[in-house]
């Protein structure tokens, strides 16, 4: 606004440049986010590009319950947290930030997800375990595996059927693994993850969920079934269901 509205500024050409490029890119709709390669998230900067999934505000809120429920000091020397489907790592760094001496590992399918998580990690001086891993055909070792304290996932859970209401900026721009389920079994990463939670949480350890607020009861409810002491619902800052907790 400044550039257009003061005809006193001078900017090099290199730069007048870029910023017309930009111009150009948003008006295709591409986000800002990836223009400008980077985001915010939880207080933290984060890079991100295509092929990555952008960090939502929304999802700090599953970070602020983690923080709340461990309370305060943060120091917890033998807690154990597994992030499955860290994208950019947002959520994994972002306890590890908080939590100094917590044992931090962060799962994704993408390759190109880890090397970004992997980068951010560096970028914010935390000491996270990253590892490739397709959750829908993880087999857990019982023996070695049931160590973990909290898991925590923000799996995809947007249905295909629902891309017709999407802007073009999530649409055309971010990465539909991250994003779209199949409309048949719209709810296939929140069972797998809950069954491979109860091999692998120890007595009292917590399951965390993002969800799509379309299907809070039913999310609710498929953990429900399982032998979890407390499962609970939260509704996000919107008042939409966003967030399931469960405590084995």
């Amino acid at each position: 606004m400044q550039f257009y509205s003061d005809k006193d500024i001078k900017i090099p050409e290199a730069v007048r440049n870029k910023l017309y490029s930009a111009i150009d890119l948003l008006a295709k709709g591409e986000p800002v986010q990836y223009i400008l390669g980077e985001t915010e998230f939880y207080g933290l900067n984060f890079k991100v590009k295509p092929g990555v999934l952008i960090p939502r505000p929304e999802t700090e809120e599953i970070v602020e319950l983690i923080l709340k429920d461990i309370g305060k000091p943060y120091n917890k020397t033998s807690l154990k947290i597994l992030d499955i489907g860290t994208g950019s790592g947002c959520i994994a760094i972002a306890l590890a930030k908080n939590i100094s001496e917590a044992k931090v590992m962060a799962w994704d399918i993408s390759e190109e997800a880890l090397h970004v998580a992997q980068e951010n990690a560096v970028y914010n001086d935390v000491d996270i375990n990253f590892h490739k891993a397709d959750i829908l055909s993880y087999k857990p070792d019982f023996h070695t595996d049931r160590n973990i304290d909290i898991i925590v996932s923000n799996p995809p859970y947007v249905c295909r059927s629902e891309q017709a209401e999407m802007k073009i900026q999530v649409l055309d721009y971010e990465p539909h693994l991250a994003l779209f389920v199949n409309d048949e079994d719209p709810l296939i990463f929140y069972r797998t993850i809950t069954l491979l939670a109860l091999k692998m949480l120890k007595k009292g350890g917590c399951l965390y969920f993002e969800i799509n607020s379309r299907f809070g009861t039913e999310t609710l409810n498929l953990v429900k079934k399982n032998p979890f002491r407390e499962v609970r619902l939260f509704k996000d800052l919107s008042g939409k269901n966003r967030i399931i907790k469960a405590v084995l």
